[in-house]
């Protein structure tokens, strides 16, 4: 089962399973996975939602022996990070981590948590799902394309550099958007010749800013998915070289981003739309790994670098209810 709700929208909608469509479609960041939903989209109301009572007791799996990456093992191998961005010359390299909570005994309140997380970031998609013994919640409100069937005019976002929303933006995050933004620009022209960008603004998501460009554009409907493919990964999930980095990534992650960083595909009668999966995490029946991560540049601080991760893993902690 799927529940998920659109960026500045109050409604819930779910599939019904009752057609053979494939309306909402799940990403890996590697794309070595795709977890469809079938059926057609229906609304439900907040208040039928809030009756399901989903909780953790449903989920099947346990979460064993798993060793968590400490703030002195990170912060080495952020030293490393950097070095490796000196010597090849990159503009940036996006390293994550998995942040563990164990539940101790108690369980999660899944509906709540759901519930929560649309009310704390109304701008962003927000999903629930449980399929085939896996669960994540996740909350996010970047745009990797959305595409207006009727007009043929697609859109999309640079959004990068994260930042405390009372702290004033630095040489480092305006580094880190600036080559997210030229590599989306260098994208759409090959689609068209008449792109819209606008200035660069901030993009307020909860307890944190981003700077966030956005652009317009017409575009043939068959060249949709071959947009979203040269798109993914962003340098905002990535880096500059895509291919390059990742393999950079493949060298210094020891885990699996599984959806993380990957994106979600939802069609309705008049939109196909792309959410980047960010913000997001895994639920197991004893505890939940929360996703986090950042870029980094040469001009990075290894101790600033932990404690942005540190930040957007409260974006998921602080809204997780227990029963």
């Amino acid at each position: 089962m799927l529940y998920f709700r659109f960026p500045f929208s109050e409604k819930i909608y779910t599939t019904d399973e009752n057609s053979d469509k494939n309306p909402v479609s799940f990403f890996s960041f590697d794309q070595s996975e795709v977890i469809d939903f079938e059926g057609d989209i229906e609304e439900i109301t907040i208040e039928d939602f809030a009756k399901q009572h989903y909780n953790s007791d449903l989920l099947s799996s346990n979460l064993m022996e798993f060793w968590e990456e400490k703030q002195p093992k990170y912060q080495e191998k952020l030293v490393e990070v950097i070095d490796f961005i000196k010597i090849n010359d990159l503009s940036k390299l996006v390293i994550s981590r998995r942040k563990l909570l164990n539940f101790n005994g108690s369980k999660i309140n899944l509906s709540e948590t759901f519930l929560n997380l649309c009310e704390a970031y109304p701008n962003a998609f927000v999903y629930f799902f449980i399929k085939d013994g896996k669960c994540w919640l996740g909350a996010f409100s970047e745009v990797l394309g959305k595409f207006n069937k009727k007009t043929s005019q697609f859109e999309t976002m640079s959004l990068a550099g994260t930042i405390p929303v009372n702290e004033d933006w630095t040489s480092k995050e305006i580094e880190e958007q600036q080559p997210v933004t030229d590599f989306i620009h260098d994208v759409l022209k090959e689609f068209s010749e008449e792109i819209e960008q606008s200035e660069t603004y901030d993009h307020i998501s909860g307890n944190i800013k981003h700077l966030r460009t956005d652009f317009k554009v017409k575009i043939k409907a068959e060249n949709l998915e071959k947009i979203i493919s040269e798109l993914h990964p962003t340098p905002a999930v990535c880096g500059i070289p895509k291919d390059f980095c990742k393999n950079a990534i493949r060298q210094f992650e020891k885990h699996s981003r599984n959806l993380y960083a990957g994106y979600i595909r939802v069609e309705t009668e008049d939109y196909i739309q792309y959410f980047v999966n960010l913000r997001c995490a895994e639920f197991f029946k004893n505890a939940a790994l929360i996703y986090v991560g950042g870029g980094i540049t040469a001009d990075s601080s290894v101790e600033k670098e932990w404690n942005e991760t540190e930040l957007k893993a409260e974006a998921i902690l602080k809204n997780i209810a227990f029963t």
